[in-house]
């Protein structure tokens, strides 16, 4: 994207400057462009999570010209109904992964298995836990948060031997994770071990 004469031009086009006709492909050349004081642009937009677009500026002081739209927060209330809404369809997500061990057992087969049976218990426990959550926030930078709440990671070092053999540790490294709290919820143990995780804490 580039900026001449106040106007934004999104694509390469054919410029007609003081009478002077120049192909699209000088959109290729950025010393001539400089010379015909055709500048890069870019647009800046707030967070479409937490905005609307509102006003709209230019800066064209700078070598590259930069379009910035002003940010409108959206409806707190409105934001918190979306964020159930996504805890309701996260929930009947996991537990419709393993309905299918009630039904078995329902029709004779295997009864459920008990650490499954406590995951289910644990998923509505957990889902309780955080529409509470989501009740208590009152701010736009407290569903920010929510949504992006620091997390430290601690993960064991990947070894590859000469062989090709991979091991983890005992050397560890630690690295700051921002997690959205609706999608954070326990693991279903039937899920695959993740073999250099070690620990995940709230900052």
């Amino acid at each position: 994207m580039w900026y001449f004469n106040s106007q934004t031009i999104k694509t390469p086009k054919t410029m007609v400057i003081s009478g002077i006709t120049y192909p699209r492909q000088i959109f290729r050349d950025s010393s001539t462009l400089t010379s015909l004081g055709i500048k890069p642009m870019r647009i800046v937009t707030p967070d479409s999570r937490y905005y609307w677009n509102g006003a709209y500026t230019v800066d064209a002081s700078g070598d590259e010209v930069v379009g910035t739209y002003a940010g409108t927060a959206r409806d707190v209330a409105t934001l918190k109904a979306s964020m159930l809404n996504t805890i309701n369809t996260q929930v009947a997500s996991k537990q419709g992964e393993i309905d299918w061990y009630w039904s078995r057992a329902d029709k004779g087969g295997t009864a459920v298995p008990s650490n499954i049976a406590t995951y289910a218990t644990t998923i509505y426990s957990e889902q309780a836990t955080k529409e509470s959550e989501v009740a208590a926030l009152s701010t736009l930078d407290a569903i920010k948060l929510y949504e992006a709440t620091p997390y430290t990671e601690v993960r064991k070092v990947k070894n590859i031997a000469e062989n090709g053999d991979v091991t983890y540790g005992p050397d560890t490294t630690s690295s700051t994770r921002h997690i959205n709290m609706l999608q954070h919820w326990t693991a279903n143990p039937t899920d695959e071990v993740d073999p250099a995780f070690v620990s995940l804490t709230a900052d």
